[in-house]
């Protein structure tokens, strides 16, 4: 289980988002998603990958997890877009895939464009891991037809 605070503007005094301010919460795990869905503001945007994946806490016996997570986030008024990030990626050929995928599916609620986002992953890939490019594309473009489909 990771958690993980990202903030970007013209100010910026500290890393951690506080609790009912997050615009965007990327959720690669329901559980883990709806555990968290209380650092979103009001109007915020809840990206989940449906893949259930029981964490740490419910193999300890401290957490149950819950029947319909993502149907529990919209009880709540969540803005909630899920489907199966791990399928896509897995037919796109690369588990691991899933990141971008991700990225894709958030990339209209982010205050700058997608296609520029999309060209930092990929400028990335072209530095890096040049063979990746291409797919990490489609991988991209997939998230971003998921979102628009949920």
């Amino acid at each position: 289980m990771v958690t993980s605070h990202v903030r970007f503007g013209d100010k910026v005094l500290s890393p951690s988002i506080p609790a009912g301010e997050a615009d965007i919460l990327v959720g690669f795990e329901p559980a883990e998603a709806l555990r968290w869905c209380g650092q979103l503001r009001p109007g915020g945007v809840a990206m989940v990958n449906r893949v259930r994946q029981e964490p740490p806490v419910v193999s300890f016996g401290l957490y149950d997890y819950p029947d319909d997570p993502v149907g529990d986030m919209r009880k709540a008024g969540i803005n909630v877009h899920a489907f199966d990030a791990g399928a896509i990626a897995r037919d796109l050929g690369n588990a691991k895939l899933v990141n971008t995928v991700m990225l894709g599916a958030i990339s209209r609620y982010l205050p700058f464009s997608p296609e520029i986002l999309k060209e930092v992953i990929l400028q990335a890939f072209r530095a890096r891991k040049p063979k990746l490019v291409e797919i990490n594309e489609k991988a991209f473009e997939a998230g971003q037809a998921a979102e628009a489909a949920s």
